[in-house]
């Protein structure tokens, strides 16, 4: 077996079964979980039915890159979106079966396993970040997030003798769990790094539709086009149907960015079997160029998190994020417990589903920064989720 997978540590949903492991929630609520980011709102008619239309294209095998009609309707909505001059759907898109296993693959693909090889990434983090380092042979190095920048990653913390073995760096903008979104003066600053230590930078996109002012989150191939970049150099951009368009089972999604690595990445994905089935590529078509279903979805989210987070603030020490769908709350505002005690007699006492923090995070430069926070999926409809809110309230009151 390969002995980088025993670098691999236990999911957070593992460690969060463990937790529970002999705890018998209180009978008297029904269970609510606020645990998992997994989109509940209704997959949008339209886009279940243009997956049923086109099963005949089970019968033949995909195109690893994908057909030209989903290329351009990626580049069609990512130029839209983002205000971007030109994208092109021939070298500069490729679509990928969710960007979960493509955050993971492209680790694969641009890693040279030298010693000391390192992949940055921001610490509360997505997981397969860090699955992604090792099993590439590389160590990930950790930015801690900093709450005085609204919990966006700290990176003039990175010592400098670092920067020169870094060879690819993730971000989440906006993050998971904390919704930060980095700025156009956080880009410049990460660009020019990248100008001068050659690394790749992977920007996760997931969240970017879901926001609650009229100000959509800045992109990164945004922002390379505010900045002068052409081609998008050294930067790709992973972006996904699941959240946008709440179809977290069809794993649609793509990566957008420098044609040079893309094409790179395309002749590793040739090789690893990452085309799409047909039917979804249909599908995916039909949600990308509508946005009348996104903007449905937004109010939705905008509806909760204004009825919820006043209510929460109440008893824990939480705030509206920039953007995504979680709220990432400090437990300790009435009385010292740690987030992993909250979560576990919260879940006994009122059958409600947090995730302790802590296992979003790793020990880093002298602290965990998940400590004593919580993060809550407010994915559900507005109902549950505030009957939730209410359970929390009437919980945490006790904490005194």
């Amino acid at each position: 077996m390969n002995p980088l997978l025993n670098k691999l540590q236990p999911y957070p949903f593992e460690k969060l079964k463990q937790l529970f492991a002999g705890v018998t929630p209180a009978g008297a609520y029904p269970a609510i979980s606020l645990g998992i980011g997994e989109p509940k709102h209704p997959t949008p008619a339209f886009i279940k039915e243009a997956l049923s239309a086109n099963l005949g294209g089970l019968a033949a095998y995909p195109s690893t890159q994908g057909n030209e009609a989903l290329r351009a309707a990626i580049a069609g909505w990512l130029q839209r979106r983002y205000r971007l001059a030109q994208v092109d759907p021939a070298t500069q898109v490729l679509p990928v079966n969710g960007s979960r296993e493509a955050l993971f693959a492209l680790a694969q693909a641009v890693i040279d396993p030298i010693p000391g090889a390192l992949v940055m990434s921001p610490n509360p983090f997505y997981q397969i970040y860090e699955g992604a380092a090792y099993l590439a042979g590389a160590e990930p190095y950790f930015m801690n997030s900093d709450p005085g920048r609204n919990f966006a990653p700290d990176f003039r913390s990175v010592p400098a003798d670092v920067w020169p073995r870094v060879q690819l760096l993730y971000v989440c903008s906006p993050g998971n769990p904390t919704g930060a979104v980095l700025t156009l003066d956080d880009w410049k600053e990460l660009f020019a790094m990248s100008d001068r230590y050659g690394f790749v930078i992977a920007s996760d996109e997931c969240y970017s539709e879901i926001y609650f002012t009229a100000d959509a989150p800045l992109g990164a191939m945004e922002a390379a086009q505010q900045l002068g970049r052409d081609g998008y150099p050294r930067l790709v951009v992973f972006s996904s149907l699941s959240k946008r368009s709440n179809v977290p089972g069809m794993r649609s999604g793509f990566v957008a960015g420098d044609a040079a690595i893309l094409k790179r990445f395309l002749l590793y994905r040739t090789y690893h079997g990452g085309a799409m089935s047909p039917p979804v590529q249909a599908a995916s078509v039909a949600a990308w160029n509508d946005e009348r279903h996104v903007e449905e979805n937004r109010a939705k989210y905008i509806a909760k998190f204004s009825q919820v987070t006043p209510m929460l603030q109440e008893v824990l020490d939480v705030a509206l994020p920039d953007a995504g769908f979680y709220l990432w709350a400090r437990v300790d505002k009435r009385a010292a417990i740690s987030d992993t005690e909250f979560a576990r007699r919260l879940y006994a006492e009122y059958n409600v589903t947090v995730l302790p923090g802590s296992y979003l995070a790793r020990d880093a430069h002298g602290t965990n920064p998940g400590r004593n926070r919580i993060r809550m999926a407010l994915v559900a409809e507005v109902d549950e989720c505030l009957e939730a809110a209410r359970r929390i309230v009437a919980f945490a009151s006790t904490l005194s």
